[in-house]
């Protein structure tokens, strides 16, 4: 090999280690009415299709009641119903996407589920300043190609106001 191939083959080897690796978040999207939502898929548990649960008295509109999954009880939250919009049948979209958060653990119901994604820091902008009591519960809005996705903050969403 010629000294000029073996000194480009370094400088090529030097700028791959120079360069800083992407942050990239992998999210979970799915639909909430029209809206698409992701939440980090690190505090994805499981994602289930939706069993029976049990209602329990005093608690918000939003929040249906109970759900056994494999011998664990968790709290099941309608998405739609807290976050304003009229509860929808269930349906062959509807799915449970079971979310953790140290030990807090919960189940959401969702309308569709969409895919799991890879967006680069980069490319999620911050909470809107509009948003006022919403703030905390949006991490920020990704841009992918021609969407946008609204990234929860899990920690919020598994906050108890029951």
């Amino acid at each position: 090999m010629s000294d000029k191939l073996k000194e480009i083959l370094q400088r090529q080897v030097k700028k791959e280690v120079e360069r800083e690796p992407e942050d990239i978040l992998q999210v979970v999207g799915f639909l909430i009415g029209n809206e698409e939502f992701a939440v980090p898929i690190l505090n994805v548990q499981e994602i289930v299709k939706p069993i029976e649960y049990t209602r329990v008295p005093g608690t918000p509109d939003y929040v249906l009641g109970v759900f056994n999954l494999r011998g664990n009880v968790f709290p099941l939250i309608d998405l739609r119903m807290k976050f304003g919009l009229p509860a929808l049948k269930v349906n062959k979209d509807t799915r449970y996407i079971v979310i953790r958060y140290n030990d807090e653990i919960a189940g959401f119901i969702i309308d569709k589920l969409t895919e799991a994604t890879r967006i680069n820091e980069a490319d999620i902008d911050p909470t809107p300043e509009t948003l006022h009591e919403e703030a905390n519960l949006v991490y920020g809005v990704g841009k992918q190609k021609d969407r946008l996705i609204t990234i929860l903050k899990v920690e919020y969403l598994l906050k108890r106001a029951f």
